[in-house]
């Protein structure tokens, strides 16, 4: 986004938002009751805690428009705690009102996102840790949530169907927060035309190829990393 405005990658992300978006939200329509309380692909949580954390997701990050929007100071939670209590108490619902907690939290985000004028997505805000991002980033943050969180319900989405342009973006994304004197140094080489990245601190280490999306599912610990080619034992990255 750095060769056009705040507006208009906005408009660009508000876009593949909303297809991201009607994907999962048929997907949480054809999760029954039985569904909605096995296990997910996160530990210790049910479908039902996913979806969850998905609509008080879209519930939070609206808070940061209201700010950018209003220049009033709205946290995006107001704690922790009540984050993972929100989670926690939703999770037992019947499906039928998780998804519909899903698409009502998502309809209610989008308008707030289109009421932003272009002046606003330039406001700074920050989210549960502090870390301040301009209005528009809140955008790119919601689309990451709702991507990885649709592979995560294990219900027939999986890493192979993130669209190309989102892997692409994100596993440049994560790389660079995985740049750190606490990550085990790699050389990340796509086979499918994405740039070559680099984790960890500089110098040399271990080389590891494959597809976009698999090396993105690895970093994001949604895969072992078993389909991927390396120059040496597979690096044991922080969890994301």
């Amino acid at each position: 986004m750095t060769a056009e405005s705040p507006a208009s990658g906005a408009s660009g992300l508000t876009a593949r938002l909303s297809i991201a978006t009607a994907r999962i939200l048929h997907t949480a329509a054809d999760i029954s009751d039985r569904q909605a309380r096995e296990a997910s692909l996160l530990p210790d949580w049910t479908r039902g805690h996913v979806l969850t954390h998905i609509a008080r997701n879209a519930d939070s990050l609206r808070n940061l428009l209201v700010w950018a929007h209003t220049g009033i100071v709205t946290p995006q939670y107001p704690s922790v705690d009540a984050r993972n209590e929100a989670i926690e108490a939703g999770a037992g619902r019947p499906a039928a009102e998780l998804a519909a907690d899903v698409a009502e939290s998502a309809a209610a985000f989008a308008a707030q996102a289109a009421s932003l004028s272009d002046a606003d997505w330039h406001v700074e805000v920050h989210g549960l840790r502090g870390r301040g991002h301009p209005a528009w980033y809140t955008l790119w943050r919601r689309l990451s949530e709702v991507e990885i969180h649709h592979v995560d319900l294990a219900a027939g989405y999986a890493p192979a169907d993130w669209p190309t342009d989102f892997a692409r973006q994100c596993l440049a994304r994560v790389a660079d927060e995985f740049a750190k004197p606490d990550c085990p140094a790699a050389v990340l080489r796509p086979t499918d035309g994405s740039s070559e990245l680099r984790i960890g601190p500089p110098g040399p280490g271990v080389t590891v190829t494959g597809g976009t999306r698999q090396l993105l599912a690895w970093l994001l610990g949604r895969s072992a990393g078993s389909d991927l080619v390396t120059s040496g034992p597979l690096p044991d990255v922080p969890a994301w």
